[in-house]
Formats: structure tokens, sequence, C-alpha cells
């Protein structure tokens, strides 16, 4: 058993493959850990809000060339995701124990564990974490229970596989995400909107804008799936604050997940408890409790 720390160059590394490939693994047969499954790490990875110069603080751990856990944060140092082989349940508390350290932001770290797992709350509480009432929530659609949906007249699809237009995905993220900031497109958004598109494990055929009969994109759904998995996961998912409560984002979803299941998901995750999703056909299915430094 060795350790080392990620590599400190950002994107898409042999590090990255091989934590990739290790969330893909271990979450193969059962999901471990939802907030961190291989599609929200691939999301982390280009994201815009990283912080991409303390990547060396991630901690990685090998059994000889495999990769067996993980301690990392998402985008801000500060917050943590232990994920661990369940062959190599030890190396919970010293997983944790590490990121208390190395992934603390001015003395703060937000352990985020999934409640299932007592190993990790006795870890994490003998280590002098506490819970707090704060909780995410990730939940489950089944696809072959999918919903019916329909686009208003004169409204259609697009896809990243199409013509897609790079500004109107700014517009429709920056009036989903932040309806009341300026709408801005300098090249350097445009730039990081590529970037955060440009995974190796997108298909584009499933990452789907809303086309409104002007042609502003006003509904988004980013979705990741890879052959062989049961599950899609999605994220992230924007509709402009002017076009909301007309079935949209509903749309924009079902059609993702629905494409992802003519490749071969089963169910669809998302990282969120937001009425919109269990109005939409998702149920409750994974619970973790965020844990802070006593």
């Amino acid at each position: 058993m060795t350790f080392k720390t990620y590599t400190n160059t950002p994107f898409f590394t042999e590090d990255y493959k091989k934590v990739r490939d290790f969330l893909i693994r271990v979450n193969r047969d059962r999901i471990l850990n939802p907030r961190m499954l291989w599609g929200a790490w691939e999301w982390a990875v280009t994201h815009g809000g990283r912080d991409q110069e303390n990547l060396d603080k991630i901690g990685l751990w090998e059994d000889g060339d495999k990769l067996v856990g993980v301690a990392m944060y998402e985008c801000p140092l500060g917050e943590a995701y232990i994920i661990v082989d369940e062959a190599y349940p030890q190396l919970k508390a010293e997983a944790i124990n590490y990121a208390k350290t190395a992934l603390q932001k001015d003395g703060q770290l937000k352990l985020i564990i999934p409640d299932y797992d007592t190993d990790y709350a006795r870890a994490a509480r003998d280590l002098g974490f506490r819970p707090t009432p704060r909780r995410d929530v990730s939940c489950t659609l089944d696809i072959d229970a999918l919903q019916d949906y329909s686009l208003p007249t004169g409204f259609h699809f697009t896809s990243l596989a199409e013509n897609w237009n790079w500004y109107q995905y700014n517009r429709v993220m920056r009036r989903g995400f932040r309806p009341t900031e300026e709408y801005l497109y300098t090249d350097e958004i445009i730039a990081e909107r590529k970037q955060m598109l440009s995974s190796p494990m997108i298909i584009p055929e499933i990452v789907i804008a809303v086309v409104a009969p002007d042609g502003n994109y006003v509904s988004h759904c980013g979705m990741w799936y890879r052959s062989g998995d049961f599950y899609c996961y999605v994220e992230p998912v924007a509709t402009d604050s002017d076009f909301r409560k007309k079935g949209l984002g509903k749309a924009a979803v079902l059609e993702g997940i629905r494409r992802s299941g003519k490749l071969g998901a089963k169910q669809a995750i998302v990282g969120s408890e937001q009425q919109f999703y269990f109005n939409i056909g998702f149920y409750p299915t994974h619970y973790l409790t965020h844990w802070e430094l006593n």
C-alpha cells in the first residue's frame, strides 16, 4: 500500500484518468457515494469555479498499480469527499485524517459522508468532526417509468452533437444560475464554457438544450453516461428565469434521460432534492450528512 498526492497539473492527466476509472469501478454494482460519481468528477475537473491551485492536496492510496482510496474536494478547498474501495475499509479513518489537515481552508473543513456507512461516521467522530443538520440528498429515476413530456409549439431540442451555439449556451447558463447579473460573453468566458464541456467522456448527443422560436437557448440539461453503466448522471440543469414554469426544464431533463436509456442506462441519478425533480419522477435514495470540525 502506498500513498501519493494528485498531480498539480489541471485537467486531463494520468491522475485524472486514474481517479475517473476508480470511481467507475467502485460504483459499478452499487453506488458508494452518489455525490462523487465519475460524472460529477468529470464536471468538477473542467469547472470554471474549481480551485486548480491546490490539486496536489488531493490524496490517493494505491495497492500496487490499483487505486483504492481518494480524499478529494470537488470545486473549492475546504470540503472533502472520501471514497474507499469496499475491500479496504481500514483506509477510511486514514483518509479522513489526511483530509482533516490537507483539505482545510482557513481552519475549516466540511466532510460529506454517506449516512449508511457507520465506519465513516465513527472515524469522523473520533477525529474531531461533528455532524450538522445540513444534508445532501441524491435521487433516482427509473427510466422504464419515464413520464410523458413535450415542448410548446415552436420550441425544439438541440444537442452538443449538432450546431451547438456557445454564446447561447453561456446565455442560458447565466440566465439560469445568475439571472440578476449582467449577461457577459467575452472571449474568456466563452473559452471557459468550452472548457466545461471538453471532457473526453462526454456523449454529445445526450447534452441537451431547448431552443425557443427566436433561436435562444432557454433550458439546458447536461448528462453523463458510459456504456455498461446502469445509471446516467444529471449535471447541470439550467432554465432561463423568464421561461420557467413552462415544462421546458422537465422536457430537457427527460429528453437527456430518454436518450441515455436508449444507450443502455436503467436509472438516472441527480444530486438534488428540489421539488422539481420529485415532480418529474425522481425519488430520494441516498442521504449524506455534512460533518464539520468541532
